[in-house]
């Protein structure tokens, strides 16, 4: 490998792990306060970018869909919370597992009724469709440059969220001891629809910025989600630094893979994620 190919190697492999990021999160986040494993989490991830795909025929233009999308996924983070989630915080995990699997069908089978099976695109935006010369011969895209600082900016949002506000404040301490919040009369049910809020959200808006560089088709949630429990077991369950830590190792490791051993490239980030367990049982950055 040359080094202009491990140059574009390397920017694919944090630019895919950025993106990863972004759902990842929401998903330890939601573990991490609520204690909810969600296995829809993929499946907003797949409405965001059919939302996207949607309401670009409709308005034709990319960042007015883009912010009705994450609005419209904002709300449906909310109206999930309260009518199906809630009922699962008393319960264990198998409950949480069969209701989430059931959701994943009822998305599934509203996306075929919506927007019917065909594989559906998105343009890249005008202003982004441009590329930049790395080599004499070799362009990279803006609009992946434009992925990965998007990312970039909503991981420092949330950093600063979680540490500097006191929204992060409660969310900490909600992961900490829930029990402790609710006797200091913090409205947990509130914090709780928040905070699942956001998480779909943050699935919808990457479905939302992944639709222009991929195809939007039925189930595109479900292999994500797979890499991003993948990411959430390598980073620890519940750590924000730990996702993102471990998206960009499971990006590297999958573009890499695709390149050097693309035979194998299917397991790598499984074996990778054994041997991290191997050293660190609890993830990188258990809390």
């Amino acid at each position: 490998m040359d080094s202009t190919l491990f140059l574009v190697q390397l920017i694919n492999g944090i630019q895919y792990g950025l993106l990863l990021f972004l759902i990842a999160s929401g998903l330890t986040l939601v573990f991490g306060v609520m204690g909810i494993l969600n296995l829809a989490h993929g499946s907003m991830y797949m409405v965001g970018a059919y939302l996207a795909w949607y309401f670009v025929q409709q308005t034709g233009s990319f960042a007015l869909s883009a912010l009705i999308s994450a609005v419209i996924a904002l709300c449906i983070g909310v109206v999930v919370e309260r009518t199906l989630i809630r009922q699962l915080y008393r319960r264990n995990h198998l409950d949480q597992v069969l209701l989430t699997i059931g959701m994943i069908f009822v998305f599934n089978a509203l996306q075929s009724l919506l927007w019917g099976n065909d594989p559906l695109g998105v343009d890249v935006p005008e202003a982004l469709a441009a590329s930049i010369p790395l080599t004499g011969i070799i362009e990279y895209p803006v609009y992946r440059i434009f992925v990965a600082v998007f990312c970039v900016v909503v991981a420092t949002a949330m950093y600063y969220v979680i540490n500097k506000t006191r929204l992060g404040m409660l969310i900490r301490a909600g992961e900490s001891n829930r029990e402790m919040v609710e006797c200091l009369g913090v409205d947990i049910s509130r914090l709780y629809t928040i905070v699942f809020a956001i998480g779909v959200m943050l699935a919808a808006v990457a479905g939302v910025i992944a639709a222009p560089i991929s195809s939007i088709v039925p189930g595109m949630g479900e292999h994500i989600l797979i890499s991003c429990f993948v990411v959430v077991v390598i980073g620890g369950m519940g750590s924000i630094k730990g996702a993102f830590v471990g998206t960009l190792l499971v990006g590297l490791v999958d573009t890499f893979a695709s390149v050097l051993v693309p035979e194998l490239s299917s397991m790598m980030i499984y074996v990778f994620m054994a041997f991290v367990l191997l050293l660190k049982p609890q993830g990188l950055f258990s809390s």
